[in-house]
């Protein structure tokens, strides 16, 4: 168990600085779905993150990062990720534990706080073909837009792997 206290979104943004990378945070009031986040986000441009946060039957963690459209099917994603058996989400303890959010603040960019490696974060490829990727920066009371290419240099950064995988299907809205 990580004895870390959680980044702040603030040492976030340094770490993301740090690797020269910048980005552009819209604050809002505290959203707790993509519902939510929708009716808030005015115009803000490219692919609008969905994160899952997963357990396999052997306690093997993972991050499901997709566009917030995406349909993801709990009883076969397990085939694609690579996990034991069908997956459940993971419970907030956990998730607190290893990514330093709370349930609603789920992201891509809690990995930074994951020194351990303990979560794989698996991208959806549909989501990929943006030139932005929005997300929370650690909180739920703002949305960050990163370029793509600099969302890969920073979970490079951190130490592991970029997946990307075809985990849904887009929905029509």
């Amino acid at each position: 168990m990580s004895t870390a206290t959680p980044k702040t979104k603030e040492e976030l943004f340094a770490f993301l600085a740090g690797l020269g990378i910048e980005v552009a945070t819209k604050e809002h009031p505290p959203v707790y779905t993509v519902e939510e986040a929708k009716a808030l986000r005015d115009e803000m441009p490219g692919g609008h993150t969905k994160n899952l946060f997963l357990k396999d039957k052997k306690g093997r963690y993972f991050l499901l990062t997709v566009g917030e459209d995406t349909v993801i099917d709990l009883k076969t994603v397990h085939t694609m990720i690579g996990a034991s058996g069908r997956v459940s989400f993971g419970k907030p303890d956990k998730l607190m534990e290893y990514l330093g959010v709370i349930p609603g603040a789920v992201t891509c960019f809690g990995v930074i706080n994951d020194t351990g490696n303990a979560v794989e974060l698996v991208f959806d490829a549909e989501l990929m073909k943006h030139d932005i990727i929005n997300a929370h920066p650690l909180t739920n009371d703002a949305t960050t837009a990163i370029a793509t290419a600099d969302l890969i240099r920073f979970v490079e950064a951190t130490g592991r792997p970029v997946r990307t995988l075809n985990l849904g299907a887009e929905v029509a809205t």
